[in-house]
């Protein structure tokens, strides 16, 4: 399997993340799963004309592209030219070598919030007109067609996250590789279903403060970031903190708020990330499939109920109250 893998419009922090990939590394997996890498902007040593004369190859059916990735949104601006941003030494824009490799290669993958919806890059005003592969923030229709379908019938594959997880890259890879990627496995913004069927809930560290509601008020305490501090991670698809980075780390463990970055305009929440809007003190965004008046119920119950260990802890920087000693009963 010949890969390609451009950077567009972003921050090169897909390819950082990627390289984080531990026991085996980034380059033993892919070898291992019969992926060769035709070229890679910053981990390849060919450039200029070698690489010109690669793409070139490819469009006239010379070389076989089987995975083309795309690292960072595409550009379509100024009026719709793409010349905001040029491949080097080719005279044509990013946008026009994304347009004209896509339909030779038998998988497409858009790897990182960027390529799958805009992301950080089309945030704001987005002035350079960026915006995905196959969506435009939530909406199919980005660069290429809503229609657009590879030679299996998928569409472009979304590996989102900002950045996103080097498992969820190789993994996709390898099931592409083996020809174990099918629609089924894909969501409803065709992200890899292994990944996206969890929530960053599920696994994180804070998970008994959530129970009794016991929240945090400020970044260095320890209780629950949902009722404050902006916290998602009851609605983000993502198994961050089932796999965590380099096996220890996410960003609820790491003391941040989930800020729902594998999804469409989460760059745009229109508050700060570190805060929950509320309406008459219940928050706006409650957990997913979880009624209004249950979750009211719930969490009135729930504070009610509060240990004094929980409740000192949620608050405190560090562990106040260790857990009571007693025997466990039977």
């Amino acid at each position: 399997m010949n890969m390609l893998w451009l950077q567009a419009s972003g921050c090169g922090g897909c390819t950082m993340s990627l390289l984080c990939a531990e026991n085996p590394g980034v380059f033993d997996t892919l070898a291992g799963a019969g992926i060769k890498v035709l070229w890679h902007p910053a981990l390849s040593v060919e450039s200029g004309a070698q690489v010109r004369a690669l793409l070139d190859q490819i469009i006239a059916g010379e070389v076989a592209l089987d995975l083309f990735c795309v690292e960072g949104a595409i550009a379509r601006g100024p009026r719709g030219t793409g010349r905001f941003q040029m491949l080097s030494g080719t005279g044509r824009s990013m946008m026009h070598w994304v347009q004209a490799l896509a339909p030779h290669a038998r998988h497409v993958v858009a790897v990182g919030s960027c390529a799958a919806f805009g992301g950080v890059t089309s945030a704001g005003d987005n002035p350079s007109d960026a915006v995905g592969l196959q969506y435009e923030g939530g909406h199919l229709g980005g660069l290429l067609p809503p229609g657009f379908r590879d030679p299996s019938g998928l569409p472009v594959i979304n590996i989102a996250g900002c950045p996103t997880h080097p498992g969820w890259v190789l993994e996709t890879l390898m099931l592409l590789a083996s020809g174990e990627m099918r629609a089924e496995d894909l969501d409803g913004y065709a992200r890899p279903r292994f990944f996206a069927d969890h929530l960053v809930h599920h696994g994180c560290a804070r998970n008994e403060f959530y129970e009794y509601k016991a929240s945090a008020r400020d970044l260095s305490e320890r209780g629950c970031m949902m009722e404050h501090l902006g916290c998602i991670g009851t609605q983000a698809v993502g198994d961050c903190n089932i796999r965590p980075w380099n096996g220890s780390g996410s960003c609820t463990s790491g003391g941040y708020p989930c800020i729902n970055c594998t999804a469409p305009e989460f760059e745009n929440p229109r508050h700060a990330f570190t805060q929950t809007p509320k309406i008459a003190g219940i928050p706006v965004g409650l957990p997913t499939d979880m009624p209004k008046a249950w979750f009211m119920a719930l969490a009135s119950l729930s504070k009610a109920a509060t240990p004094e260990r929980l409740a000192r802890n949620a608050v405190s920087d560090r562990i106040d109250v260790a857990p009571t000693l007693r025997k466990p009963r039977r």
